[in-house]
């Protein structure tokens, strides 16, 4: 890993869905880093797999199971954290449809999960990192929130809510010493999105990589946005989905 040489010693870090996909990873990073990080996720037994796995490889962590569709179980969530030095709000839906077919149930269920949930996060965790004078927010987006993609109209006009509140949060508490930004992810292999099949794996092919990226790759880019490495970098939209290929004439 890159950033082995910075240590998160003695800081706490709170990722949402780490249970498994890009958030599993950046929890095992931030804890290799040195953090005590909290685990949340929805499944008990994953969330004691994640535990136990980076406890066996001398990391710290806990778990705190949270319905993020549930106001009242976020707060909880961010009570049961305690103060929190790294937010990283990476948990999501995505269930694709147009938007004939997406009823008011799914609309909600995703933004509830993809920008109500980390605005509470954010909202109840945010004021102990400005009271320590020290902090790091990052947000998981996707290059679906600026470019376009058919049947993606709720999931992403909802992280592009994310992407300016991503903004809007860097400039409320970033005179504090709280740094937030957020990453646009493209295509990645997780178990998430196993469950779309041939088409996850097609979307690769739109990139000037021409693949998907693994999820420790993602990971990478959230994790570098946490440490000091970043320390003048906030507000910012990092584009981590393998290059947009150009629009060629025929």
């Amino acid at each position: 890993m890159w950033c082995k040489r910075l240590s998160w010693a003695g800081r706490t870090a709170l990722v949402t869905g780490a249970t498994a996909g890009i958030g599993e990873a950046v929890a095992r990073q931030l804890a290799t880093l040195g953090a005590d990080v909290v685990v949340h996720g929805r499944d008990i037994g994953r969330g004691a797999r994640v535990v136990k796995e980076i406890q066996a490889d001398g990391g710290t962590a806990r778990f705190v199971a949270a319905d993020l569709s549930d106001p009242a179980d976020v707060r909880r969530l961010a009570e049961a954290a305690g103060d929190v030095d790294i937010l990283v709000n990476n948990a999501g839906i995505y269930l694709f449809g147009s938007t004939a077919d997406t009823d008011d149930a799914t609309f909600d269920a995703h933004f509830a999960v993809n920008l109500r949930a980390p605005f509470i996060l954010v909202r109840e965790l945010a004021p102990g990192m400005v009271r320590r004078g020290r902090g790091a927010i990052v947000n998981l987006s996707t290059f679906g929130a600026s470019v376009p993609g058919r049947g993606g109209g709720a999931y992403g006009a909802s992280k592009a809510g994310l992407e300016l509140l991503t903004k809007i949060w860097a400039d409320e508490y970033g005179p504090a010493g709280v740094r937030v930004n957020a990453v646009a992810a493209g295509p990645t292999r997780t178990p998430g999105t196993a469950a779309y099949g041939e088409f996850a794996e097609a979307l690769g092919g739109v990139t000037t990589l021409g693949r998907v990226a693994e999820a420790e790759e993602i990971a990478n880019a959230v994790v570098f946005l946490a440490t000091p490495a970043a320390g003048y970098v906030s507000g910012a939209v990092l584009p981590a989905h393998g290059g947009l290929q150009a629009v060629a004439p025929h």
